[in-house]
Formats: C-alpha cells, structure tokens, sequence
C-alpha cells in the first residue's frame, strides 16, 4: 500500500465518521405518532426559542383534575420565522390551545401542528412533509 491510499483511505473515514455524528445528532420526526392528532388545552408555562427546535411546555387540567405537564415541540426557528413566528410569539401565561402528534412512546409530548389563543389568534407549525401527519377529529387530551 502506498502512503497515497492510506490518507485517502483515513480521510474518507475520517470524513464519514464526522458527517455522521452530525446525522445522528438531529432526530427525524419518527418519534411522533403519524396516525392520529390530540388537542391539549392549557397555560404556557415556558416558550423555548432556541435551535435545533423550540419548544413549549404547558399545564393543562386532568380529567381527575389535578395539573399535568405537557411539552410540545416545535421545528426550526428558521422555518418559524418563515411561517409568520417570532421569539414573542408566545409568552407564560398564554392560554392555548394546541393540536398536536403526540409521542409514540406516551410520554406527556407531541409534535405542534397548529396552535389557537383564546383572542382568535391561530399559528401553524411548518412541519416538514406536513401530509404525513393524520389530522383526527378533535380528542382532547385529559
């Protein structure tokens, strides 16, 4: 073997080894139930601006009425910024209502396909390949 082929050889792996940790860093949207949507209703308790994805937790009622934690994630703040978003968007405090992809693995989670204010106001999520998500009629999640 010559010296040739053997840094060809290591930079090629270095290279692969290096691109795909970048992959493996950012999640797909696979973790997401693609079947069936929820709505949760609730007061924003924290709005995440941040990369990769931001974020919204809120407390919403249980149907035994205790208080339950909920976060929804949200795509990039470049494609929110696009679709109308900005880092005021949304505040603590705001009552919402949230339609979302719940995770596949229960957890109290979903993905945020539109969200509604109790001022009318609605904002929709720019989910990449929005037409993979299944939107079920209006289950209330309790």
């Amino acid at each position: 073997m010559t010296n040739r082929y053997v840094t060809g050889v290591v930079a090629a792996g270095l290279f692969l080894l290096l691109c795909g940790s970048r992959v493996a860093a950012h999640h797909s949207f696979a973790v997401y139930d693609h079947t069936q949507t929820f709505t949760v209703t609730g007061t924003i308790t924290r709005f995440q601006w941040t990369n990769p994805h931001g974020f919204l937790e809120l407390d919403y009622r249980a149907a035994d009425g205790s208080m339950k934690h909920y976060t929804i994630e949200l795509t990039s703040i470049n494609m929110l910024t696009r679709a109308g978003w900005t880092s005021r968007s949304v505040k603590p405090g705001d009552e919402i209502k949230a339609m979302v992809a719940p995770l596949l693995n229960g957890e109290p989670g979903g993905l945020l396909m539109e969200l509604s204010f109790t001022d009318g106001r609605k904002l929709e999520s720019p989910v990449p390949a929005p037409g993979t998500f299944k939107r079920t009629p209006e289950q209330e999640l309790k």
